[in-house]
């Protein structure tokens, strides 16, 4: 019966809307074994669909990633089979197009075959110098070009290691000459989705909003009762529990009137505040599975006795959000920089009326993913470098932002609405992986 539940939430080809937030169960969530060979399978798809174009995009002959056990190119660890928790001694990645429908080789300089998708290359026992047989591998291949992973601006695409640069250099000789060193295959990889990815995605955040929605409840909060730290550690028991991935420690604050001491990216969230009936709370949840990420925020108001919905003042804040949410997403398109994408849409945003903070980034493979960013809280000029790269088709976006707006029950303070739920870009349009929020959660639930 799992199994073939599991093969039908392989089969769905589109995203779905959210689920309905009172069903508090986690769909979708598999046991461990049916999960590992999803993922290889997912990692299989990707290396044969998603290499050959990014290594022919860039005009790269060859690809040779190095990574140490426990000391992983972070591009390395996302092409291990889900049953290898790190790299296994020196582990070495070739990639060698051959050109033409011949395709790309993959092979692995190594002890082992790497799964079933990278083959060894190397017999100690023939050869007992990795080095040496990394530089004949090589030298019989005799590419023009070598990428290595080395950038200045992304943490992802700067995994090789000096000493292990040093080495490799030194085991080529003159070939060394012909390495380069740029963004755009570690990244490409990392940040590109396939279809095989995007039809389990929906699941998989079906999941995170599903246990989002439990904890902003009467089952987990009793107001003058439960703490926020409480809520925090409720979701990390039930990410445990489902065997899911806490890729960051959950968050869970407070707005209240005369105490704006939550949600505020540049503040200190206290280590543990009691809920209030009259309190607006904001969570911020990861999870992952598949080897596929999830960030999320959402937003919730405690209603007071006799109170039926939020205050009007609240409601408007988060429909605010809404409305910013609907321009940065109307004003993507394939090749614009995240700098570019950040300064049409706070221009947009800011002649709407609305006071805007930006700071979206790609997820899939990382939480903060590969790509672009999309402003920084505290930094809304755009960055340089990191805002410089561009956004490119099939690919997953974490849309995180914030609307500061009055709120006149509230005495006119000024609310931070902030929410973060994650899309998907295939090039022309943009759309939500599982739906998004437009409503406060409301503790209790009403009928």
């Amino acid at each position: 019966m799992r199994r073939a539940a599991f093969a039908l939430m392989l089969a769905i080809a589109t995203p779905t809307l959210a689920a309905d937030p009172t069903d508090f169960a986690a769909p979708g969530v598999p046991p461990l074994r049916d999960r590992a060979a999803a993922q290889d399978r997912l990692l299989k798809a990707r290396l044969d669909q998603v290499i050959p174009r990014l290594m022919r995009a860039q005009k790269v002959d060859m690809w040779i990633l190095v990574a140490r056990e426990y000391a992983e190119d972070p591009v390395v660890r996302s092409m291990l089979p889900a049953t290898w928790m790190s790299a296994r001694r020196r582990t070495v990645l070739i990639f060698f197009d051959r050109g033409g429908d011949k395709g790309v080789e993959r092979l692995a300089v190594a002890r082992y075959p790497v799964g079933d998708v990278f083959p060894t290359a190397w017999e100690p026992e023939k050869q007992p110098d990795q080095w040496t047989r990394i530089a004949d591998l090589v030298r019989d291949r005799n590419p023009a070009t070598i990428a290595i992973n080395i950038s200045d601006s992304f943490a992802l695409a700067d995994g090789l290691t000096v000493s292990q640069y040093r080495q490799l250099t030194k085991a080529l000789g003159p070939l060394a000459d012909r390495l380069v060193s740029h963004d755009g295959l570690a990244l490409g990889w990392l940040e590109t989705r396939t279809p095989q990815d995007m039809a389990v995605y929906a699941t998989i955040m079906r999941s995170a909003h599903a246990m989002i929605a439990q904890g902003l409840s009467e089952a987990v909060i009793t107001p003058g009762v439960t703490t926020t730290q409480d809520v925090v550690w409720w979701y990390r028991e039930r990410l445990a529990d489902l065997r899911l991935e806490n890729w960051c420690q959950p968050s869970v604050s407070i707005q209240r009137p005369n105490q704006n001491s939550g949600a505020v990216a540049n503040q200190t969230i206290p280590e543990a505040q009691v809920i209030e009936a009259g309190d607006l709370l904001h969570v911020d949840f990861c999870a992952g599975m598949l080897g596929l990420k999830t960030d999320t925020q959402q937003m919730a108001y405690v209603l007071k006795p006799g109170e039926t919905s939020a205050p009007a003042g609240l409601i408007a804040g988060m429909a605010a959000a809404n409305q910013m949410q609907d321009i940065l997403i109307s004003n993507f398109r394939a090749g614009q920089t995240g700098n570019q994408l950040l300064a049409v849409a706070r221009k947009e945003a800011l002649a709407a009326g609305l006071k805007p903070i930006i700071y979206s980034h790609a997820i899939g493979t990382h939480g903060h993913g590969a790509g672009p960013w999309i402003g920084a809280w505290e930094d809304q000029r755009g960055l340089p470098g990191v805002g410089d790269y561009p956004i490119n088709p099939d690919t997953a976006w974490s849309i995180e932002l914030a609307a500061m707006k009055a709120v006149p029950e509230w005495g006119g303070q000024e609310v931070r609405f902030a929410l973060e739920v994650d899309g998907f870009f295939d090039g022309k349009k943009f759309s939500w992986i599982d739906g998004r929020q437009t409503s406060l959660h409301l503790i209790p639930r009403r009928p």
